[in-house]
């Protein structure tokens, strides 16, 4: 079975463990629309997820909004979270929605975004040096995401 992991967002990632164990992590696509806002390059996402007839399983961190956001920047999340659900609709992947709070707590992890990194570090040694940076914590989580699907899920 595939596992993939989806940390939404312009700054997220999608990552597979694939039958083998060989971790895949691509940043999330995007693109500058007309008005120069980054938003999710739909086909790309697409391309990225793998496509049916392979036995694969999603988690997708269930994310909403947090205060002090802007009505703006929310909608332009709310959008992305959206793509992310159709790309992997699309594919016919069974998916399951779980909280940051849930799969951090499976791994005994705190908020900290630089935790999440250095524990990815040390599940992923081969891989290291994709979470080595501080805005590499998108990939990280993606990363741990997944694993948390190889670990928990059906």
């Amino acid at each position: 079975m595939i596992f993939i992991g989806v940390d939404p967002g312009f700054s997220g990632a999608v990552a597979t463990i694939l039958e083998d164990g060989t971790l895949e992590v691509e940043d999330m696509p995007t693109l500058k629309n007309a008005k120069g806002k980054i938003e999710i390059d739909l086909h790309s996402l697409y391309s990225v997820l793998h496509p049916e007839g392979f036995d694969c399983f999603a988690v997708v961190e269930q994310v909403g909004a947090m205060p002090g956001q802007g009505v703006t920047s929310m909608f332009r999340f709310g959008q992305s979270y959206g793509a992310i659900q159709m790309a992997v609709a699309a594919h016919k992947i069974p998916v399951s929605y779980v909280t940051p709070v849930r799969w951090k707590k499976h791994f005994g992890l705190t908020r900290g975004k630089d935790v999440s990194r250095g524990l990815a570090m040390q599940r992923f040694p081969d891989r290291a040096d994709w979470f080595k940076r501080v805005k590499d914590d998108g990939r990280a989580e993606a990363a741990l995401l997944a694993l948390y699907a190889k670990e928990v899920m059906p």
